[in-house]
């Protein structure tokens, strides 16, 4: 026996321990479907989306038993295995992952198929069980956010000081994002953190030159 037949004889042998029985592949599939069910109702929980999207949620969860599936599939045949290495690699999913959660939750379900599909449902277990204590500790965790974006048109550019100086006298944490001057007056973004936003708001109107004052919630997590 040659090199290359030897090392023939170890690849296929690397694919005969994984004869799997029916009983072996429906266990492996529940058990993957069990926490799958489980992913579905923490992210049901926590996701903090303006909208829930429950198709989003179901795909997510099923693809797990689907990982799974295919975990199954690639161990017990070398020419199934190259066959969807191939395969996987021509599908291309431009879905676009818009929140990072998202993008956690779905690799922690593609995580837990492949998990199962090799057999190591303790991991996987402890793994759900890591994860969640990881996003209720993080999410608990106290950050100093700015939430509101205040927008100010005025008729000049020389009410940029007065503004600043309301700013300062409520003691307003605030930032400049934005400063748009025309012949017809000045447009100002300002990232604000204020103890009473109401009251600041109604202050602002009220200088002379000020056309409008908006404050707008952001989805952003500012740090002071």
């Amino acid at each position: 026996m040659n090199f290359n037949d030897m090392i023939k004889k170890s690849v296929i042998d690397g694919f005969s321990y994984a004869d799997l029985t029916t009983t072996e592949i429906i266990i492996t599939l529940v058990i993957t479907f069990a926490i799958a069910l489980y992913i579905f109702q923490v992210y049901k929980l926590v996701t903090k989306s303006a909208f829930y999207f429950k198709s989003f949620n179901v795909s997510m969860a099923i693809i797990s038993v689907v990982t799974a599936g295919i975990i199954l599939a690639m161990q017990s045949s070398i020419v199934i295995s190259l066959g969807m290495v191939g395969a996987l690699s021509i599908v291309r999913f431009r879905t676009a992952i818009k929140d990072p959660m998202d993008l956690l939750f779905l690799f922690w379900s593609i995580g837990t198929g492949i998990i199962c599909g090799a057999g190591l449902y303790k991991v996987a277990i402890i793994l759900a069980v890591m994860v969640t204590v990881g996003i209720l500790i993080l999410d608990m965790l106290p950050v100093r956010i700015s939430p509101w974006l205040l927008i100010i048109n005025s008729d000049s550019g020389e009410r940029e000081d007065e503004v600043l100086a309301v700013l300062e006298e409520e003691k307003s944490r605030f930032r400049l994002k934005s400063k748009n001057l025309t012949p017809n007056g000045m447009d100002l973004i300002l990232e604000v953190k204020a103890r009473e936003e109401n009251k600041l708001v109604d202050r602002l109107s009220g200088l002379p030159g000020i056309v409008s004052v908006s404050l707008l919630a952001h989805d952003g997590d500012v740090k002071g």
